[in-house]
């Protein structure tokens, strides 16, 4: 399926709205523990790949630095990420965030989501708050968002 199928299947696909946003203070950048949550559907070599239609996300370790992506849509370009993974997956940049003290520290595991979803609902409903209480039980107060 070509991008410009992709583009015609989604033009007129309403955006989320929320009438009331959840949102938290969180303390200051240079006291923050900061998660990255993307849509690359990373996943280390160990873990299930991402299936068509997989609304669950993985743990990553951010020890590890072994990461594969599980993107099945064809107008995913995965050069960017074979070259560097910190163009899909910043955790190189936010290390030097933390040893700058620009942040406070980061988060020791992350979460990886499937980007290439039509239906949201599940994500939206069930595994996108149920991420949402993981991170925070780890203590996380901050997450940057690599949406792919």
């Amino acid at each position: 399926m070509a991008d410009s199928d992709i583009k015609a299947l989604t033009e007129d696909l309403p955006g989320e709205r929320f009438d009331t946003p959840a949102f938290t203070t969180p303390p200051p950048l240079a006291e923050a523990t900061v998660a990255l949550v993307t849509t690359a559907s990373l996943h280390h070599p160990d873990q299930d790949d991402f299936e068509v239609i997989d609304t669950g996300y993985r743990i990553l370790d951010g020890s590890r630095r072994d990461y594969v992506t599980g993107h099945w849509s064809p107008n995913f370009d995965g050069a960017g990420f074979a070259y560097d993974m910190n163009t899909v997956f910043p955790l190189d940049r936010l290390d030097e965030l933390a040893e700058r003290g620009v942040i406070g520290r980061v988060a020791d595991r992350h979460l990886a989501y499937a980007g290439n979803q039509f239906d949201l609902s599940a994500i939206r409903l069930d595994s996108g708050p149920a991420g949402g209480r993981w991170l925070r039980e780890q203590g996380v107060d901050v997450v940057l968002l690599t949406p792919v």
